[in-house]
């Protein structure tokens, strides 16, 4: 168990492994994943149990949209934040090919549910985050305030992998909008020193470690977090592709962080960047204005 309160920032609904997202399956069984919770839907009651028992703090439960048809929808994940407003913090999905429709759609659950940033996952619109569908997401996300999250790298599913390169692609949109906040997921592998250089160059990016266990981190990422990027490297997992407590123990015994750094990678960088308050212990984080 970490004594440092933890923030997930790149965690999933639990769905059967078919559901929607049928080119994950590759990816479960390519990192030798536990697919014994993907029976069926979880409630979120059943994941803030798992999330207790690992001692992680809060999530960032993302909406997942894919052309033509949304896998789990931004009032999906309305249901988790309401229900645990303190554990569950709102990520939204859009339809990337339905600008003027996303961008109300990104305003509605921004302003209305008090979700915190959207995401989109490039391979599964083989569209680069320069491409002109984006271009209205992040205008939005500047004038709401929020933080785009994406992933980068190497696609696990069988899928293009060139839309996941931190250079050109992340480098161009951080000097187009030096306003929006990036947080890059899955480390960048095997471009991980393009993705740490873009992540040095720019204040506005930061890079999540999600998809690894941490014992797995490449060794240039451990150095980037432990100095010049001690306030852009944060803890992420893929759940359920990797299960909380084992990423949590693996974290706890494998990496070689310095101390100072600990309570900014588990939480703390994440806290800020998303706006939430300072975190705290498991049951949630303090957010502004009631610290």
């Amino acid at each position: 168990m970490s004594t440092y309160p933890i923030i997930d920032v790149w965690a999933n609904p639990i769905l059967p492994l078919d559901q929607g997202v049928p080119e994950v399956r590759r990816l479960f069984e390519q990192s030798h994943a536990d697919t014994t919770l993907l029976s069926k839907r979880r409630t979120p009651a059943e994941l803030v149990a798992l999330m207790d028992a690992a001692g992680v703090s809060q999530i960032c439960l993302c909406a997942w949209y894919r052309p033509g048809q949304a896998v789990f929808s931004n009032e999906d994940v309305a249901e988790f934040t309401r229900a645990f407003p303190d554990r569950f913090i709102g990520i939204a999905g859009v339809d990337l090919l339905d600008p003027v429709g996303y961008v109300r759609e990104v305003e509605k659950y921004v302003r209305v549910e008090g979700f915190r940033g959207v995401r989109v996952v490039p391979w599964l619109w083989n569209l680069a985050p320069t491409d002109r569908h984006y271009w209205p997401l992040y205008v939005k996300c500047i004038e709401l305030d929020v933080p785009f999250l994406t992933q980068v790298g190497h696609t696990g599913p069988l899928c293009p992998s060139e839309v996941g390169r931190p250079v050109p692609y992340i480098d161009e949109i951080a000097l187009k909008f030096p306003s929006l906040s990036i947080i890059c997921g899955h480390i960048g592998f095997p471009w991980t020193q393009e993705m740490i250089g873009v992540a040095w160059k720019h204040p506005n990016v930061y890079i999540d470690t999600s998809a690894y266990l941490p014992k797995y981190y490449p060794p240039e990422l451990i150095q980037f977090a432990n100095t010049t990027g001690k306030k852009k490297v944060m803890f992420g997992t893929n759940f359920p592709q990797l299960g909380w407590d084992k990423c949590v123990k693996s974290a706890n015994k494998d990496l070689k962080l310095r101390e100072d750094v600990k309570a900014a990678f588990f939480g703390g960088n994440a806290a800020r960047v998303l706006k939430l308050g300072a975190p705290s212990a498991v049951g949630g984080v303090a957010r502004e204005g009631k610290l």
